[in-house]
């Protein structure tokens, strides 16, 4: 009885007192949210709180959110503005010291999220960044592939330390650290803006490998070359101080 009553008390606490929150994303994502919210449930814990910020789905994506998430999470609701935008949402949410992107399609593993944790509390005040390209994942589009190295290795040259993988998903940080970015973007330049930023500021972006399945355009994926321009631009303004 008295074990029942302590392990609901560490519950309620963990509820209250999240370790990490993350933030998802969501848009126009209603063939995968089934699959990929449960697997995000499954590889966290009650001190994770999870913040799904719809950024106006015009897909049944709002509905299906509000049926699986728990009562530790929230399900926020805004008008069409981009991935970017939909973060900088999530993050006035924020209650956790920690806080991770989760994209809301499959190609992202959360049970790879907990060695980001890990590795943010062995080294406080570091970036934690999962790197798709420091194991052999499978790649569907070279142009993809190539877009993102030639972006990181703008990124190492502009700021003289290397990262292998700028565009990643996965960015574990301090939440006051992410907050004090002031970030502006509202689309996928914000990848670029974040890694910018923690190189401006000398914060140490530790790269960790994570395992990575691609979706084609078909099943419904958003990026494209536009997007590495505005990427390289917004590396440019942050090196220079613009930002």
């Amino acid at each position: 009885m008295i074990d029942d009553a302590r392990a609901i008390a560490v519950s309620r606490f963990c509820m209250e007192s999240p370790r990490l929150t993350i933030i998802v994303p969501v848009y126009n994502e209603e063939r995968t949210l089934e699959a990929i919210v449960p697997r995000i449930f499954a590889a966290c814990d009650n001190a994770t709180e999870v913040i799904f910020v719809n950024d106006g789905s015009k897909d049944h994506s709002l509905e299906i959110l509000r049926r699986l998430a728990r009562p530790q999470d929230q399900v926020v609701e805004k008008p069409n503005g981009g991935k970017g935008d939909a973060i900088r949402t999530g993050l006035s949410y924020v209650h956790a010291p920690y806080v991770v992107i989760q994209d809301a399609d499959m190609e992202y593993d959360p049970a790879e999220i907990h060695t980001l944790l890990i590795t943010a509390l062995a080294s406080p005040g570091s970036a934690v960044f999962g790197s798709r390209f420091l194991k052999f994942n499978p790649c569907l589009y070279r142009r993809f592939l190539w877009g993102n190295k030639v972006l990181s290795a703008i990124l190492s040259l502009l700021f003289f330390k290397r990262v292998t993988d700028s565009y990643t998903c996965y960015k574990l940080l301090p939440t006051d650290v992410f907050r004090s970015f002031g970030l502006r973007s509202t689309g996928f330049e914000m990848e670029a803006e974040i890694s910018a930023k923690c190189l401006k500021r000398g914060i140490p972006i530790i790269e960790v490998p994570i395992s990575y399945h691609p979706r084609t355009l078909e099943e419904g994926k958003k990026i494209c070359f536009r997007d590495a321009w505005k990427g390289m631009l917004m590396m440019l303004k942050v090196r220079l101080g613009l930002l």
